[in-house]
């Protein structure tokens, strides 16, 4: 019997992660029986684009509980903006429904809380799609650490580099209001918060960090006006951005990609997203959050994570190195090598025993999103977790907070000037 469906946000990620896939590969698995957004041409773009979906019922955001007793599904797909992630995911498990979520699973510890709560309560489970963990390169890591090649685990250098085309899309959009992302420590560090939990297989105690916005917001020092309200696609100044001109030129405006909410143009008389623009300036006021940290991360079995993460830099990638007892490993990526500027190689990991020679080890790459991650994802999450595989891979509420408390505690040691405690944030007794 197919498992039946319902989809809270119907945004670019719902439809080409989970819905085009629920229906071209895992239709003998599964079903869409509903549609809810608080956008109603993001029900129309979507059944456009799968004309299947014609007859599948849509809804407004008030109307989950309709939703559910009309289309009697099995499980709920949350995949609208972050700060709606919790209402849904609880809604859902106060109704004995199975959760499947994108990351990250709420905004705040005290939501993550609250969803845990839940699901003690509830006969449905909540899975959250971190699909970082899914690249080979990623899986490959966990098993070295695992086979007790590095012996106890006890240090993790982890650098994250993005690059001025995508970071800079983060301040064209909603994730530069902290109140509806959680700030980037959350929205985009907590995959590679998870990232490091999963391979060491330990849990943050405790954070201390520091933070700033150095390239975005009014006082940016590429600013070419300082004036508020501007977007990219009316904006007189725009050919004094360095930052849109690096993408773009006087003939063509490259639009950022958003995979979330995402916007269509206006044609043949039909409106464009009637809520939302993802071309907003990236020198506006509205910013309240930040574009660089540089924490230190303490683990439960005695691990120190140093952590940075750079918004605004000429390439996308990361540095990591993990060191143990019996040795290290080191390995560089670059995310997204056609807009690097230089020849890149394969990447590789290096294994340095303890007293010994180093080993290049070669990981056989897949194709898919996410360095071939997200297709395998997607088959444990609709055909069942791979038994051939010896570990647990997939995410689950504990996992999904975890990753959340500790970015929440990134930008509140930030903000207080303080080390902040993993289990503050995930209580909500803060001080």
């Amino acid at each position: 019997m197919k498992k039946r469906y319902a989809v809270c946000g119907v945004s670019n990620r719902a439809i080409g992660m989970f819905i085009g896939p629920m229906l071209n590969t895992f239709s003998a698995h599964c079903e869409v029986v509903g549609l809810l957004d608080i956008d109603p041409r993001r029900h129309e773009v979507c059944k456009t684009k799968y004309p299947q979906l014609a007859s599948v019922a849509e809804y407004g955001p008030d109307d989950f509980d309709r939703m559910v007793a009309e289309t009697k599904p099995d499980a709920i797909i949350v995949t609208g903006r972050d700060d709606t992630h919790a209402t849904y995911i609880i809604k859902a498990l106060e109704k004995d429904l199975d959760v499947l979520t994108e990351k990250p699973m709420a905004t705040t510890g005290a939501d993550c809380r609250r969803i845990m709560d839940a699901e003690a309560k509830s006969k449905g489970k909540v899975t959250v799609t971190f699909n970082y963990r899914y690249a080979p390169i990623h899986t490959k890591i966990k098993e070295m650490v695992l086979e007790g090649k590095l012996g106890r685990i006890t240090s993790i250098d982890l650098n994250w580099y993005i690059d001025t085309y995508h970071g800079s899309s983060y301040f064209k959009r909603w994730n530069r209001v902290r109140e509806v992302s959680g700030g980037l420590s959350i929205h985009k560090s907590s995959h590679h918060f998870d990232l490091v939990n999963w391979w060491i297989g330990q849990k943050p105690v405790e954070a201390f960090a520091f933070g700033a916005l150095n390239y975005y917001g009014p006082e940016g020092e590429l600013n070419p006006k300082k004036e508020s309200g501007r977007f990219c696609g009316t904006c007189e100044v725009k050919q004094d951005c360095t930052y849109y001109t690096r993408w773009s030129t006087r003939s063509k405006d490259v639009q950022i990609k958003d995979d979330h909410l995402g916007t269509v143009k206006e044609e043949q008389g039909k409106q464009a997203y009637s809520t939302y623009r993802p071309d907003a300036c990236i020198y506006d006021e509205e910013i309240n959050i930040e574009d660089t940290y540089s924490c230190t991360v303490r683990y439960d079995q005695g691990a120190l994570l140093s952590y940075s993460v750079n918004f605004s830099l000429p390439y996308e990638g990361y540095r990591l190195a993990i060191n143990g007892t019996k040795g290290r490993l080191e390995t560089m990526e670059y995310h997204a090598p056609a807009r690097t500027p230089f020849p890149t190689d394969v990447q590789t990991i290096d294994y340095f025993p303890l007293f010994g020679s180093k080993e290049t080890i070669h990981v056989v790459h897949r194709e898919g999103g996410h360095g071939g991650g997200d297709p395998v994802l997607l088959e444990d999450l609709f055909l069942g977790p791979d038994p051939a595989r010896p570990y647990t891979i997939l995410s689950g509420s504990e996992d999904g907070a975890y990753s959340i408390g500790t970015g929440e505690a990134v930008w509140r040691s930030v903000k207080e000037k303080r080390a902040v405690r993993i289990d503050e944030v995930l209580s909500g007794n803060l001080k």
